[in-house]
């Protein structure tokens, strides 16, 4: 399968052969959905944390003698039951993160960008150099290249005048090959790769991956 090149205005400049094999089955579903859960699940902290009963100050002291006194029995002023009492059961800090194996990661990818290719959402560059690290010039090139809404740019390298024009843009990232994940694929409504940038993907795509 090929995919057309790009000039910096949205103009064809060639063809590029693909170099992985995209999915035209159903193959990978579970696989992006597994990692895609995995991927979340890791960028949650963890760090909620509630005090049980042994741990809220106060008096281990008896509020008032078992009888005889009309009240409700009372064994504890760190009571859950009272204000600035313990948590029965309240979250505690732990690791959300998921094990997903590397042939799982690598088909989820091919799967979801094989569907990212098919549905046209995807532009590849012959390059993309700024002259300037001004926002306004990195706007007028997203523009040009029908970048509507959001967008992730995947080159080989990030240069200087592309991560300051680009780090103020609401909706948009730029990342390398070698950095984007089966959930950047998905969550953006545009990808644009740099030839450099979608080589290296390609190059990690490359070997056929059975789940």
């Amino acid at each position: 399968m090929k995919i057309e090149i790009k000039n910096s205005t949205g103009g064809a400049v060639g063809e590029h052969q693909i170099g992985f094999d995209v999915i035209t089955d159903n193959k990978g579903s579970q696989a992006v959905h597994d990692h895609v859960v995995a991927i979340r699940a890791g960028a949650r902290s963890g760090t909620a944390c509630t005090k049980t009963m042994g741990e809220v100050a106060g008096s281990g002291k008896k509020p008032w003698r078992q009888k005889g006194t009309g009240r409700a029995r009372a064994g504890s002023f760190r009571s859950p039951l009272w204000r600035g009492g313990g948590v029965v059961h309240g979250p505690k800090p732990r690791d959300y993160s998921k094990k997903v194996n590397q042939k799982v990661k690598l088909l989820a990818l091919r799967r979801a960008l094989s569907e990212r290719i098919k549905s046209g959402d995807v532009v590849v560059l012959e390059s993309l150099e700024l002259a300037s690290h001004k926002t306004k010039e990195f706007l007028s090139l997203k523009n040009s290249l029908g970048v509507a809404k959001t967008g992730l740019f995947v080159v080989g390298s990030v240069a200087k005048n592309l991560d300051l024009a680009s780090r103020n843009v609401p909706g948009v990232e730029v990342k390398t090959g070698r950095e984007i994940n089966t959930y950047d694929v998905l969550r953006y409504s545009k990808l644009v790769f740099t030839k450099d940038g979608f080589q290296q993907v390609e190059k990690r795509l490359a070997k056929k991956q059975e789940a």
